[in-house]
This record gives structure tokens, sequence and C-alpha cells, in this order.
């Protein structure tokens, strides 16, 4: 297992931004990117929670996708302050150009890619995703990525997420960022 000190690094001082679909293991992938780069770990999604004070599911409900994506927009600027950290951000976070151009311009951005039938077997565990809410996860996860993955390949640094140990991806990602 490879460790790693985030003041080793070319890109000190940026944070670290996971992109890709929902599923790819941005979330948990990213607490033990951070936790092996002693940087602090921020997930997008549960910030956009607190600052609502509800559930993206209920934002999606109540208020729309285009409401939640402005908020998310908001949240992401926010979080990307020129401090070291491993931001997870959702899986439609940068397909907002603003967004995306922001993480670009001041951050390191990851794609974490992975085949729909591997994301469609880690997001049927949980029925918290608004976008697959009564339909067939593998049929709209190859729609999303036929749509996003063209956003996500604009990323610098692109890992495959497969199925292994959380950690063999993290080891993938330092091996990536350490050129």
């Amino acid at each position: 297992m490879l460790q790693a000190h985030a003041q080793d690094w070319p890109w000190k001082g940026k944070p670290i931004v996971l992109v890709g679909l929902m599923g790819a293991g941005k979330t948990t992938v990213g607490r033990r990117l951070a936790q092996r780069l002693r940087l602090p770990f921020v997930d997008a999604d549960h910030e956009i929670e607190a600052a609502a004070g509800m559930s993206i599911s209920d934002i999606f409900e109540k208020f729309g996708e285009p409401y939640f994506r402005d908020g998310e927009r908001r949240v992401i600027a926010r979080l990307i302050d020129g401090t070291p950290k491993v931001i997870a951000t959702g899986g439609g976070a940068f397909i907002n150009p603003d967004t995306r151009d922001l993480i670009l311009d001041q951050s390191i951005a990851i794609w974490l890619d992975a085949e729909p039938s591997v994301l469609a077997d880690r997001v049927r565990r949980r029925d918290t995703r608004p976008l697959l809410r009564g339909r067939d996860p593998e049929e709209i996860l190859a729609e999303l990525a036929a749509l996003r993955n063209p956003f996500y390949a604009l990323a610098p640094i692109r890992v495959q997420s497969v199925v292994a140990p959380h950690d063999t991806t993290v080891d993938e990602i330092l091996k990536a960022i350490r050129t």
C-alpha cells in the first residue's frame, strides 16, 4: 500500500476533486485517499444537504434538478477555496460548465471511471439516488455514461474504478498524481 504526504506532491496547495458517475466510489475512495494524504475530506453532497437542511432526494422532489444543480455549483465553489483537501462531488456536478471550469482551473480533477454494470451493482444496495428511483439502474447508468463521460474525460487524470478493494483505486490515484 502506497503511503503519501500531501506536501511531497507537485500539486501542493490544490484540492483534489473526484468526479464520475454515481457508484464510482468518489466518497469511499475519497475518504481513504484523504487519510493516506493526511488531508481533510469533504463530500459535496453532504455539504449541500447541510446547507439546504434537507436530503438531496427531498431537494430534487421539492424544487427539481435545476435548483439542486445551482446549489451544488455554489457549494463546490465554496469548497474549492485554495486549501488542500479531497473533495467528492456528485455525479452531475462536473457537467455544469461553470462548476467544471472552476474544478479544472483551481484543483486537480480525477475521473473515477467504471463500467455501468459495476456501477449498477454498487448503487442497487441503497434507494437514495433520485435519478434511479423506479428504473433499471444499469440502463440509466449506461445512458448517463453516454451523456456524461465526454465531460468527465476532460479531467486530466482518469483512474479505472473496478471490482476490487477500495485501496486498489487509491493506490492507482496516488501513482497517477505522483507525476
